[in-house]
């Protein structure tokens, strides 16, 4: 427990960082990582991806389309869709790479044998079915 606890403080930590120095959360960074490699992606695409509540993910979105970081394209066919895209001040932001989150996990990852990456990956994968679990039978 505590190393989980640990971890969680980390990434708050190095959230709280990067929100000083580059601007941006962690869950920000992410959304537009991903936005960066899916163009077009859905808001509800990326909810899903990143295990966040819609309101939530709209409150992210709002705030980079905001700092005009990304943009939105209503879908010809239905105008309640919405793909949205990385600016040109959203694609530069993404190729900055230090004191980022994912640097440290770059970094972990090279260094780490593989059999320990899978093992830790199937750990993980069962430790956030656990917390589903308890989280959909409240």
């Amino acid at each position: 427990m505590r190393l989980i606890w640990s971890v969680d403080h980390e990434l708050e930590r190095v959230s709280k960082r990067m929100e000083t120095r580059l601007g941006l959360t962690i869950p920000q960074r992410m959304s537009l990582l991903l936005v960066g490699h899916n163009p077009g992606i859905l808001a509800s695409e990326l909810a899903q991806v990143l295990h966040l509540h819609r309101a939530t993910l709209s409150g992210i979105i709002r705030r980079l389309r905001g700092s005009g970081y990304l943009d939105g394209t209503v879908n010809q066919t239905d105008g309640r869709r919405v793909g949205l895209t990385l600016t040109a001040p959203g694609r530069a932001i993404n190729r900055q790479r230090a004191g980022t989150f994912e640097e440290a996990v770059r970094r972990l990852l090279a260094s780490t044998p593989t059999r320990d990456r899978l093992a830790t990956e199937r750990v993980l994968v069962r430790l956030g079915a656990e917390l589903r679990a308890i989280a959909e039978a409240s």
